[in-house]
This record gives C-alpha cells, structure tokens and sequence, in this order.
C-alpha cells in the first residue's frame, strides 16, 4: 500500500488514562496488543506515516512511543470525564501548526476500535485528498428493522411497522463504528466538529465493528482477535521462550510402574531450535516441570532451561535482565494458563494451535501447530522470517 506524504496527511489517536468502565482500557491487550498499539499499527499499514497519540498518562506514552508513533502530552483540562475528542484533535492541531505547515488531512482514530481495516482508511483518505468529500466516517451496512419504544408503544423508525418487505427490497442503511473519521483539517478546525461539508460513508466489515466500552466487549475482542488478525509472516524479536509440556510435547505422558516418566517430542522442533541457534537467537526453555525429561531435552537441544519454575513471569524478567535483553522483543510460546503471566511480560505472546481459550485470546499469533506436532518448529521458522530466514 502506497504511503501518503507527510503534507498529506497525520492520523492522530486520543487516548486519555482515566476510563472508569474498563481501568487502563486504552493499553488493555487484544490479540496480545495493547488497544492504543493496534491503533497506530492499523494507520501505519494504512500508509500514514505521521503517527500522534494524544494522551495524559504515562502508560499509554509508552505503548505509544514503543508502537513507533509521537506522543503530544494532553493537558488536564482536555482529559476529564466530560473533554470531547474534538477538543483533543484541535490541541493536536495547534501543537503541529507549531512545528510547521499542517497536513491537508486529518485522520481521527479511536483505540478502542480494535479491527480497524487499513485498506478502507487508506480509500476514505484518499478520497478526501482527491476532494471527493470534506468528512468520511467508517460505518457498516445494515438491513435491520429499528424500532423506538414511545409512550404510546413502539413504533418503527426506519420502516412501516404494517409492511415487511423482503431483505433484497429493503433500502439499506449504514451503522457508524466509530474506528475512523477522515476530516479536511481547514474545515474541521472552522467547524470544530467531526461531520461538516460533504460527508461521506466509508464501508467497513460489520464483523470489524467491536467497539469497547466495557469488560464484556473487551472480552469479545480478544475472542475475535485469534479468528480476524492476519496470521503474522515474521516475527521479529532477538530471543524465543517456550514452556515444555504441552509445546514442545503433546501434554501427555507415559508413566512406567516405578513412577518415571517419558514424553514424545517432534524431531523437526529441534531441527527449528538448532536453526536459531546458528541465527544466533538464544532459545530458553521455562517449565513449571521438576520432572528430568525437561532438563535432558534442553541438554539436548543446547538450550538453556529453567524448571520447577511456580512463577514464571519473575523468572523471565530475570534471565532477560541478567542477558540485557528487551521483554519487548523476546517471543513466549505457550498453551496453558499459568503462561499467561511471561505472556503478558513480552512483546509477541504467542500460542500453540490447542492451548487453552484464554491462551489463545492473550496471544498475539496462534501457531496452525499443536504442541508437540511442530509448533516449536513453526514459531522457530517465524523468527527466522524475520532475521532474513538465514542461518550465521
């Protein structure tokens, strides 16, 4: 996707710190990212190269500036309860203007639209640039029956209650999501609101259009997040961490009858781990396990190993210390619920294709491979993806 010039257009994300129905929504993880990260994520690929998060909290900053945009600091006054996003967008637009010529557009993104399609805000700004309209907003196409509960009863809105035409000869109409507004900026900064001029609709997926405002939908979210992402091509990260049981190894065990046990491993994991190790990408295994199979696979891949480990997330920001290694670019393979902790600690959290649900929801890639079936492998030829599929 063709990126448009930084003259042409800044997409600018307000994301104050103080929501009450979900604390901390705006860097809450979906899909294993924070809320705030998607959204500068989705306008990258979008081809917007400048890249604002207005905010008033510390955190939010960070996920900002970690995600590659530029943080304008959000005064108080522009951050209570009662501060719309216009008051926010026009502060944006005042410090810009001090540091140059303001953009033709101005792109208006919400955090907590966590699907936003990058290939429909890439037309609507192209569409305002290319004067075919002043305001575009991001709604989905719908043929629902509305009603309004009166007084004297319900009554229909967009149709006669006495007449139920057939979906095919119903006129449709289109449901604002709320994830994007593309916005003239010389018109918006005359108007001070969102809709002025020729507005315009841009067709979104209706499947896209959560919209967070509370813990349920932030639920569904991370529901959706393993089925709507695309699959990643590459990761990119300096380490690779795996729990044992249940990824390198199918979660079962054979117990012989004087209580030793003995696990099946994929030949082609250590294949995938003995490639990372020529790349030149250390690779640590962290178990809960006290069982000696964990350590003699280790041994036998060249790997470090921590085991008999309750807390793993204390753990990992330890090694990755002790190593002078970023949590942020070190990847955790896991599939079962007491990885959730080292998960949330790293920047790619990932799962194997049959970890448990909240597993799955917490990562940010979802392997096509089940624990002990080539998982390893797999996530092992991701990183290489990244590090230009060569061995040193």
């Amino acid at each position: 996707m063709s990126a448009f010039a930084t003259a042409d257009a800044v997409a600018v994300i307000p994301a104050r710190g103080g929501s009450k129905g979900v604390p901390g929504k705006n860097v809450a993880r979906v899909g294993g990212v924070p809320l705030v990260a998607r959204a500068v994520a989705a306008a990258r690929r979008a081809g917007i190269g400048d890249v604002r998060v207005s905010t008033d909290d510390a955190a939010i900053a960070a996920a900002a500036r970690d995600a590659g945009a530029r943080v304008i600091d959000r005064p108080a006054a522009l951050a209570g309860d009662t501060a719309s996003s216009e008051a926010a967008l026009l502060h944006a637009l005042d410090v810009l203007e001090a540091e140059g010529p303001l953009p033709e557009v101005l792109v208006f993104l919400q955090a907590t639209s966590p699907f936003i399609e990058p290939v429909p805000l890439a037309r609507a700004v192209r569409r305002v640039l290319d004067d075919e309209a002043d305001s575009v907003l991001s709604a989905f196409e719908t043929y629902a029956f509305l009603w309004r509960d009166a007084d004297g009863g319900a009554n229909g809105v967009n149709h006669d209650a006495s007449f139920r035409p057939r979906r095919q000869d119903r006129e449709p109409h289109f449901q604002e999501t709320g994830a994007f507004y593309v916005l003239r900026t010389s018109g918006f900064r005359e108007a001070g609101f969102r809709f002025f001029g020729r507005t315009a609709i841009e067709p979104v997926a209706a499947e896209r259009a959560v919209e967070i405002d509370d813990a349920r939908e932030l639920e569904l979210a991370r529901v959706l997040a393993p089925v709507l992402d695309d699959a990643p091509e590459a990761i990119d990260v300096d380490v690779l961490v795996t729990d044992f049981d249940g990824v390198h190894t199918d979660d079962g065990a054979v117990v012989a009858e004087d209580g030793t046990e003995s696990v099946r491993v994929s030949r082609a994991d250590g294949m995938g781990v003995e490639r990372l190790r020529a790349a030149g990408v250390p690779v640590l295994i962290l178990s809960k396990e006290r069982n000696g199979v964990v350590g003699a696979r280790a041994a036998k891949l060249r790997v470090d190993v921590l085991q008999a480990v309750d807390d793993k997330a204390t753990a990992l920001a330890a090694w990755l210390a002790e190593r002078g290694l970023d949590p942020a670019r070190c990847a955790y393979v896991g599939n079962d619920v007491n990885d959730l902790g080292a998960m949330a600690l790293v920047g790619w959290p990932v799962a194997v294709a049959d970890a448990h649900p909240a597993v799955r929801r917490a990562a940010r890639a979802v392997l096509r491979n089940r624990g002990g079936h080539g998982a390893v492998r797999e996530a092992a030829e991701l990183v290489l993806a990244a590090h230009g599929g060569k061995e040193a």
